[in-house]
């Protein structure tokens, strides 16, 4: 039974998830805002409330389906990670670093902290509006952390999506990239002080040795996988048997970043799957020939994966948080802020930078999708700190207007900066150049 369902469901969701992309086509929505759609209407708080076989509402269920479900979505859901993290990582050629690299590094630091220094500077004056009781101190600096990382899934999609190609393009993928590792960092030194704030104990090890510890293991352990695999992808010649190493070689990544270790003086040893995903992806594009090529089979092979992980991610969406209405003030406060710090960051640190005036007016814009990583972050909260259900609560309201408003908005932006070229604008761009290629053909002929 269990094997029926857990296959039935899968299916269900792909079927759900595309149809439902055809649905907001018309509308000219992003299809990544049809699979959530499609996942929330299949979810526990639609049709799945109905107990349909076939439907999630076996999430969360203690039951041995229920539980086998919930495994199932956390492993397409891993996966899924990797291979955007991969893809994300195969944009670092040194090529195009030599011309964005100094500003995709000045924006990704420096719109991740601006973000975290506005939520940060409004949670802690509503803090002392609403009180301690309300909204503790400890939970108002952690969520300024939580508010740093941008979603890399949506954005990406998007991008695929409409084949964006351009400046804002280019310098957009690695922001979104560094942005977690800063992310990762900003987080660990805040939940630090707010464990300080709640009572608890904190050392020098546990705010900045581990997470410095994670960003530096993770980039390490990314570049062995990733020569292990260009080492490796040169015994093979026939594309179908390179495309089953790079699969291989992500899914390896993923499952050692799986590990993690505590030793009894506090110091942790963990990786992130992101960020060793996105090394082996870097080291992959710079060292192997045939990496274009391999990048855009693979994109076929993983798509069912992205649209499963975007209706699981839909049917995850926890629509119960709108019960508390402390929840829902801090969470329109946070995404008001959090929006503006992520806005006047990538505006101002783009400026300085001195990038191209359409990145500096766009950029902020494509940065707002938030989902896996500050989930990650919020559960985390939920499980060290006294308040931490009220952390992750305000975080998943944040997630689900940002994962059903962001794509659309980061879809807008690019095309606004020139880098999606709307179908009929393309065709009509493809026949001038083909009129132009035949008024040249019989002056070349002549010239011979």
């Amino acid at each position: 039974m269990d094997q029926f369902q857990i296959l039935f469901t899968l299916a269900v969701a792909l079927l759900a998830g595309l149809l439902m992309s055809r649905v907001v086509k018309p509308l000219k929505l992003p299809a990544v805002t049809g699979y959530l759609l499609a996942g929330i209407l299949i979810g526990p708080y639609c049709l799945g409330s109905f107990g349909i076989t076939g439907l999630f509402g076996s999430f969360g269920a203690h039951t041995v389906a229920g539980e086998t479900m919930e495994n199932m979505a956390g492993i397409i859901q891993n996966v899924a990670l990797g291979f955007i993290a991969f893809a994300i990582g195969t944009e670092f050629r040194l090529s195009t670093l030599k011309k964005t690299g100094k500003q995709a590094t000045i924006v990704g630091i420096l719109q991740a902290v601006t973000a975290m220094i506005f939520v940060d500077a409004a949670l802690i004056g509503l803090h002392f509006i609403l009180g301690e009781d309300k909204l503790p101190l400890s939970v108002a600096i952690t969520l300024g952390a939580i508010a740093t990382a941008t979603a890399p899934a949506a954005t990406l999609m998007v991008v695929k999506q409409y084949k964006a190609k351009g400046p804002l393009t280019d310098i957009l993928l690695p922001v979104v990239a560094l942005d977690d590792a800063v992310g990762l960092v900003c987080f660990a030194v805040s939940i630090g002080v707010a464990q300080a704030i709640s009572g608890g104990v904190v050392t020098v090890v546990s705010v900045l040795v581990n997470p410095l510890l994670e960003v530096i293991l993770s980039l390490v352990l990314g570049a062995l996988v990733g020569g292990m695999f260009s080492a490796v992808e040169t015994m093979f010649h026939s594309n179908s048997k390179r495309l089953c190493i790079s699969i291989t070689f992500v899914l390896f990544a993923i499952a050692i970043s799986q590990l993690h270790y505590e030793f009894d003086n506090g110091l942790k040893i963990g990786f992130s799957n992101l960020l060793v995903c996105m090394m082996l992806g870097t080291v992959f594009c710079n060292v192997c020939d045939a990496a274009e090529e391999l990048m855009e089979r693979t994109d076929k092979w993983t798509m069912p994966i992205y649209v499963l992980f975007f209706v699981i991610s839909g049917a995850e969406l926890d629509f119960s948080v709108f019960a508390d209405w402390i929840v829902v003030v801090v969470g329109i406060v946070y995404i008001i802020f959090r929006s503006l710090g992520k806005y006047f960051g990538a505006y101002g640190s783009a400026k300085l930078a001195k990038c191209s005036p359409t990145i500096v007016k766009y950029l902020g814009v494509t940065l707002l999708p938030q989902a896996g990583v500050a989930i990650g972050m919020a559960l985390t909260a939920y499980t060290v700190l006294p308040d931490g259900a009220i952390v992750r609560n305000i975080v998943l309201f944040g997630v689900m207007i940002y994962e059903l408003v962001g794509p659309m908005l980061t879809k807008i932006a690019l095309t606004k900066a020139g880098d999606i070229v709307p179908k009929e604008h393309a065709h009509h761009h493809h026949l001038l150049h083909h009129h132009a290629k035949q008024h040249e053909e019989p002056s070349d002929t002549e010239n011979k």
